[in-house]
Parts: structure tokens; sequence; C-alpha cells
């Protein structure tokens, strides 16, 4: 799957929205947003292939924040 990347600030904004406001639909931490799933569970996906479409995008741009130590981009979005 291709890391979607944007040139369009408002883009790029609105899928960290996304990362803060989506919750884990099915599975262990269902319920749980995408921003607090756990790093194992991240690299879980990364081993055995991340979800198809909306979900397995968010959940990998999740992995290279997670794996960049990007977390603090999340951090002013979660109060939004």
């Amino acid at each position: 799957m291709e890391y979607p990347h944007t040139d369009h600030p408002a883009a790029d904004r609105e899928l960290l929205l996304q990362l803060v406001r989506m919750k884990m639909p099915f599975g262990k931490y269902k319920g749980s947003l995408i921003c607090d799933l756990p790093v194992a569970y991240l690299e879980w996906f990364q081993r055995k292939g991340f979800p198809e479409a909306k979900l397995g995008m968010l959940l990998q741009t999740m992995y290279e924040i997670r794996l960049n130590g990007l977390e603090q981009l999340l951090q002013p979005l979660k109060g939004i």
C-alpha cells in the first residue's frame, strides 16, 4: 500500500484529525482511538498486512508516525 501524500495542508490536517477521532472497529483494541493503539499492534499489522481502504491507510500512517517519533504532531489535535 502506498502512503498517500498530499501537497494540500488541509488534507494533511484532516488525515491527522481522523487519527485522533476514529476508533478501531474490530479486534483486541476495538473502540480504542487509532492514535492510542499500542505500537506492538501497529507492528503486527506491518508484518501481517494492513487492512484495505481508509482504515488500512490510517493504521499505516499511525505506524509511520510512531516509527519516526512524530507523535507530538497529534497532541494539539486531540482536544479539537
